[in-house]
């Protein structure tokens, strides 16, 4: 095991670290980032304990690939989460039966809507040029999701 240390000396920008070296690669990459919501909803057509009025503390798992930048990032995880926001206002603590589009709220519907919402929020920050959405995963609960990803949602 390395013996602990205190660093000695910060590395510095162009001192110690060329600009031109912060890029360490051309390939794209996944970055990923996860999050938690609370909702109630209840199933329309449905036989079964869903047709009635529930909740659950549902986790979402976003995916957006990219090239990295001049500093080596893709993007940054701050923006996702400034792009969950937007999308969470319309889920979090909410009835999502009143909130969403007209659909039954199944967790399959949910996701392919939270997909099309972080694409159309990635879309308008330029600064991430060639950034996609790889994929959503949505837990309903802690061992069942459905996901969308994006060969299958540009294929439809």
């Amino acid at each position: 095991m390395p013996e602990f240390r205190i660093v000695d000396k910060l590395q510095k920008i162009d001192v110690d670290i060329k600009r031109n070296q912060l890029k360490y690669h051309a390939k794209r990459v996944l970055v990923s980032k996860e999050f938690t919501f609370d909702a109630a909803h209840h199933l329309h057509n449905y036989e079964g304990k869903c047709k009635n009025l529930h909740g659950h503390t549902y986790r979402v798992i976003l995916g957006v690939s990219g090239y990295t930048d001049d500093r080596g990032l893709v993007i940054d995880f701050g923006d996702i989460k400034e792009m969950w926001k937007q999308i969470e206002t319309y889920l979090d603590h909410h009835y999502i039966n009143e909130t969403l589009p007209p659909m039954n709220t199944t967790a399959e519907n949910i996701v392919v809507w939270i997909y099309e919402k972080l694409r159309e929020a990635l879309q308008k920050e330029q600064q991430y040029d060639g950034a996609r959405v790889e994929f959503v995963r949505l837990y309903e609960t802690p061992t069942s999701y459905a996901e969308a990803r994006r060969e299958w949602m540009e294929v439809e």
